[in-house]
Formats: C-alpha cells, structure tokens, sequence
C-alpha cells in the first residue's frame, strides 16, 4: 500500500484500497500485546472500496458477532440484531472490523473489571487504559482500527481518551439512538466516538446521530454535524470551577499541563475565569447512587435462564443465585448490591430520592454557569493511567471520573482532547458545554489540537513501539 491509513483522517479512508487488510494486519501483529479485541471479524465481501473499517465496544450489538459486554453471563450471546447506530455505520458504508474489550457491563474505569482479560495502555503496557471503554481507547491510540464508538455512562468515553491520548466525545443525552446498547443506567448512558482527531469525531457523529423510532429518549434536532471545523476560540467565555482545580487528587503535572493548556486558550483570545459550582463536590456520590440503581432494575433480566450458561440447582431462587454468582464480577456484584440498598423501601428516601434532588440541584447550577459561559474546562481525569493492579481500593477508582461525571448527570456534551503529555503518558482537556451546543464545542475542541504536543499533521500521535 502505497499510502499510510494512520496518516489519514476518516473522510480521506474512504475508498482506499487495502485499508481493511491493513488495519487486520495490524491487529495481528500487535493485540496480542495490547489485548483491545474481544473477537476480530474476518474480511467479507462487504468490504468494498468505498467502505471503511471501524470497531464497537462490546456491549453494542452487531448482527453476526457475539455480544458479551466482558461477562461470563454473557460470553456465548449471539447479538440477534444491529444496533441502531451500526445500522447507520454499516448504510453509511461502514464494515465492522471487531468487538473491543471493557470493563464488565461497562462498570469500571480501567478495563480491569473484564471478565476476560485486562486491555493495556498502549503508551505504557504496564498501565491501564482507562475504562470502561478502554479496548475502544487503546485500539485507536495504538492504530489498530480508525475509530471505534464507546458507551459513556459517567465517563467511559471521555476518561480512557484521555488515558491513551486520543479524542473522546459524549453528545447531549438523546442526539444518539441507545437502541441496541446493553443498558447499565438508561438516564446516563450516551453512545459515543473515539477517534484520533476531532474532524472525525464531527463525522462519526454525523452518520450516527438522529432521532430514532426505536429509543423514546432520543430527540428531533436540527443540529448538523456536516461541517468542517475551523477551530476558532477568540471571544468565547470559559469557566474554570474551583473546585474541581482545588480537587486534592489531582494530580501536580496533570494541573500543570491543564494550565498551560488554559494560557494557550487566553493566548488565542478566549475570556477564561474561575467561578464556584458548589454542587459539583458531590457529583460522585450522586452518580453511585443513582447509576448502581438503575443498574439494580436493568441487569435483573440476566437469571442465566433467558441469557448465559444455566447452572444446575434443585429449586428457582437456587438456579437464578447461583447462576449470577458464577456469571457476574465482584464489581457488578458490588454496584447491583449498592443499587438494591439504595432502592429499598426503607433507604428509598435516604438515599435515593435525595441523589435525584442532588442531580436536579447540579443540572440547574451547571445550567446557570452554561447561560452565563459557552464551556466549562476540566482536566479529563485527574491521574495519568495507574499501574494494572495498582489500586485495590473501588473508591479510588470511582473518584478518577469525578470531571466527568457531571455531563452526565445533566446530559451535557462533553469532550476530552488530549494535551501535554506528564512523563510521557498522555492527559486531557475536557471541554463540557450546554445542551445541543455540541457544533460549537467541536469547534472549539479543534482548536486545541493546534497547539497540542499530542499531535502530529492533524492526528493524534502513535507510540512508537507501534508505528511501522
């Protein structure tokens, strides 16, 4: 092949020959050592050269592969239909290339929570990805797929991204059809693209987006994601919550590079301030109350009668428990547990009821602080990618998604944009803004490319131990 498809951006792959032999090549040579790929799918006729390749997290389904969201509950479900946003991938000319590992039922934020196998960082082999969609995150940092789609619940899009260098992209909650997307907690899941620069996440959105018969969460919009991005920032009003900048867990060179990021920005003539979002501080506790529950009500259809491997038992409380006790990770155990608690009739109240006011109460202030500003900025994570093994405690992990757990909980756009590396591992900016403003978030997200270390001509940059 005479031309390189990791040179190229996503509009530029279309049609070119050899593209899908490459990027399975590729897949041979390396996951091995990287362990992105559940299942790689074989070349087929499909594959026309007008087509392109692109990989889904394995809780989205695709007609023809297995869908097993990383759990043994799951590991021989056959996917009986496409999801909404495959249908249009595949109608757009798109042909899958595989199914990339995760967090189990996307419950984690290192991928090491996979019933399977724990995928690496590909800066680093040493070091997690991020999670949940961490074998999304490092397939495309590492060049084995041009990009890959995610499901962000609290973060899991936006939060490997930023671990592994690349551009991660959760749209305002009902732009992408979940119809087809293994629920975790319906009010907070949101599909979204990974990909190696921001221009190519504008058109994956743009083949993915719109409403849908099939989801009643999804909404009609005139938004068009059609559009090239000229990355202009001079004007736009930017806030900076003190609290997230004064978060204790942050770490010294991921403050750092944020900063520097945030002068570039001031530089190019952006009105950048600090301002108080007071309810951002609970942010964590709310989203483990509220996700966990609804996680509770949605996995309680898995018995291992209708889905998975059947256990024997002599009665059907016995066959349901042990079925679940064998099919499911201690997370999942952990947060289905926490989720029952917490809807139960006599911690109902307690506990849940106030996480909703607690929600409603964080919407509305980030709604304030989006009428008064266009973004608001955070560092993606606030750690650069651990050590696998490294941290045992759950509460540490669930506070690395305390920057992005609050689009979330709003249903706000939200990106993260990889800057200066710290050490040599990559960390990001997070660009979140107000409902529907997901154009104009773009726009500004290319900007920073321009003046980002972590890109090399308009993409991303690949560690070297990757590149040919």
């Amino acid at each position: 092949m005479n031309i390189n498809p990791l040179k190229l951006r996503l509009s530029e792959m279309r049609g070119l020959r050899g593209a899908f032999s490459f990027y399975r090549d590729r897949i041979e040579r390396f996951d091995k050592d990287l362990k992105a790929f559940l299942q790689v799918l074989q070349s087929s006729a499909e594959e026309t050269e007008r087509s392109f390749p692109f990989s889904l997290k394995d809780n989205i389904l695709a007609l023809g592969t297995r869908t097993t969201c990383s759990s043994r509950i799951l590991e021989n479900y056959e996917s009986p239909y496409d999801a909404t946003v495959t249908c249009k991938l595949k109608e757009s000319g798109g042909h899958l290339l595989g199914k990339t590992n995760l967090d189990e039922f996307a419950m984690g934020s290192s991928t090491e929570n996979s019933a399977f196998f724990t995928s690496r960082n590909p800066w680093d082999l040493s070091r997690i990805p991020g999670g949940s969609s961490g074998g999304s995150a490092a397939a495309v940092a590492a060049g084995l797929t041009p990009f890959a789609l995610g499901s962000d619940t609290g973060g899991s899009v936006r939060q490997p991204a930023s671990m592994c260098g690349i551009v991660g992209f959760k749209p305002t909650y009902g732009l992408v059809s979940r119809y087809g997307l293994v629920a975790f907690a319906s009010s907070l899941d949101q599909i979204g693209p990974m990909t190696r620069c921001v221009q190519d996440a504008a058109d994956v959105m743009s083949i993915i987006s719109g409403h849908d018969v099939k989801d009643s969460t999804t909404v009609k919009s005139s938004l068009s994601f059609n559009i090239d991005l000229k990355g202009e920032v001079k004007g736009l009003k930017m806030a900076v919550p003190e609290e997230m900048l004064d978060y204790r867990g942050l770490e010294d060179g991921v403050k750092a590079s944020f900063m520097d990021a945030v002068e570039e920005l001031k530089r190019a003539g952006a009105v950048i301030e600090k301002i108080s979002i007071p309810s951002v501080k609970y942010a964590v506790a709310t989203y483990y109350l509220i996700a966990p529950a609804e996680a509770s009500s949605n996995l309680s259809r898995f018995d291992g009668i209708r889905f998975g491997p059947r256990h024997e038992a002599t009665n059907y409380d016995e066959l349901v428990s042990r079925n679940r006790d064998m099919g499911f990770g201690r997370e999942v155990k952990r947060r289905i547990l926490l989720g029952t608690f917490t809807l139960s009739a006599a911690y109902y109240d307690a506990y849940y009821r106030k996480a909703l006011r607690t929600r409603k109460l964080m919407a509305n202030e980030l709604k304030a602080v989006l009428t008064e500003f266009d973004f608001i900025l955070n560092p993606s994570s606030p750690v650069v990618a651990p050590v696998i093994g490294e941290i045992s405690d759950p509460l540490s992990y669930y506070l690395m998604d305390i920057y992005t757990i609050p689009a979330n909980v709003a249903g706000l756009p939200s990106i993260s944009v990889p800057i200066a590396p710290v050490d040599g591992l990559p960390t990001g900016m997070l660009l979140t803004g107000r409902r529907f403003s997901d154009v104009k978030l773009l726009e500004a997200a290319s900007f920073i490319e321009g003046f980002s270390p972590a890109y090399e001509d308009g993409l991303t940059r690949i560690a070297e131990r990757w590149v040919e």
